[in-house]
């Protein structure tokens, strides 16, 4: 296949195809002082999901408001987890509110909520999510406990939705943690970002095909298929890494990141290698609104020559504690096939953080 023709067909966000094959930067976003992502507020989507904020808190009762909106701070926004929420402590458990308290026309304002503040495509942003929802469910209907369902994933706002000051949208539960954080209207941080499955397998729930994270999980196999041999010794880390580096368990740890990139750089692989590491990163990003996610893919092909590829265990990603990663200036995703619980077989466990604008930049003792 011709390396353009290849490219165009992967169809990875804002990378595009030149006639000779060369992925072609996309406009580089503009950055504030502080190096923090400086959002077009008209191009966002700040203003629809502060409007489907406001709209969603209009159906609650004084009691369902009361456990939405809850204070920003740091140690609040940590608190986004892989377990269900009954696996959790008193300190770890989520705040807010519990999706089985809403009725049907609730239920209907949060889904325009999610779709505001998430991608649009398909397999991506608000279709995963729906899916990851019934996921859970299935978990629920064949052998889980009680605890897995829809019903137990919570939705918080940390601080009153406003387009002054800064609020935080915070959604999940097992295996899903989305945290959007809001500053005068603008997104200015999309991660922690956590994505998980189980089952790895494709399966099917009242007529509907759940295969959530099956195309994160695929691009990485195929971006790993595509190394020679020279290129595989030189992505593969120094030591086995089994589990997540930045994951929830390790919250604590924020901007804990390696001191030194490890693996193979972006720089050293082929066009249609590039491609493929623009591709795995994009479909992470565009689970963000779509013009947000533009703008936050801009940024990183901007600076994929100083992002590298690093790999432990089977390039396959089919053993449990098989690793890979994504470490680039300002981009950071790790994917991890996680032992099985739910099921018979290894699933993955995956999180998008980002150097710069994790938590929209709030650190701890900020507030």
């Amino acid at each position: 296949m011709l390396v353009g023709a290849f490219i165009a067909i992967l169809g990875c966000g804002v990378c595009a195809a030149a006639a000779d094959g060369s992925v072609q930067a996309a406009p580089s976003p503009a950055t504030g002082a502080d190096g923090s992502l400086a959002f077009e507020t008209a191009n966002g989507s700040g203003a629809a999901v502060l409007d489907r904020a406001n709209a969603f808190m209009a159906t609650l009762d004084n009691g369902q408001r009361t456990a939405l909106v809850q204070a920003y701070t740091f140690a609040n926004a940590a608190r986004w987890h892989t377990y269900p929420q009954w696996g959790l402590s008193r300190g770890q458990a989520r705040l807010g509110l519990a999706l089985g308290t809403l009725s049907d026309a609730q239920w209907s304002a949060l889904n325009a909520l999610l779709a505001a503040a998430t991608g649009s495509g398909s397999n991506e942003g608000f279709d995963e999510i729906q899916q990851h929802l019934a996921a859970d469910d299935w978990i629920r209907r064949n052998g889980g406990r009680e605890g897995y369902g829809r019903g137990n994933f919570y939705i918080a706002f940390l601080g009153a939705p406003s387009d002054t000051g800064i609020w935080q949208l915070q959604f999940g539960g097992h295996h899903l943690a989305l945290t959007h954080t809001y500053r005068d209207g603008v997104l200015v941080g999309a991660t922690p970002s956590f994505r998980a499955i189980e089952p790895h397998a494709v399966v099917e729930l009242d007529g509907i095909t759940l295969r959530p994270q099956r195309d994160e999980w695929q691009a990485f196999v195929s971006l790993l298929a595509s190394l020679d041999p020279v290129q595989t010794a030189a992505a593969e880390l120094g030591r086995q890494q089994s589990e997540l580096l930045l994951g929830p368990e390790a919250r604590r740890k924020d901007w804990n990141f390696p001191a030194r990139a490890e693996g193979i750089p972006a720089m050293s692989l082929r066009q249609t290698q590039r491609a493929l590491l623009l591709h795995a990163i994009g479909l992470y990003v565009n689970d963000v609104a779509d013009a947000d996610a533009e703008l936050i893919l801009a940024r990183y092909q901007r600076e994929l020559d100083a992002t590298y590829l690093g790999f432990s265990g089977s390039t396959s990603l089919a053993r449990t504690g098989d690793y890979v990663r994504i470490d680039g200036p300002s981009v950071w995703i790790e994917l991890v096939m996680d032992p099985p619980y739910s099921t018979d077989q290894p699933h993955v466990h995956a999180v998008w953080r980002d150097k710069r604008t994790d938590y929209g930049g709030t650190r701890p003792g900020d507030r």
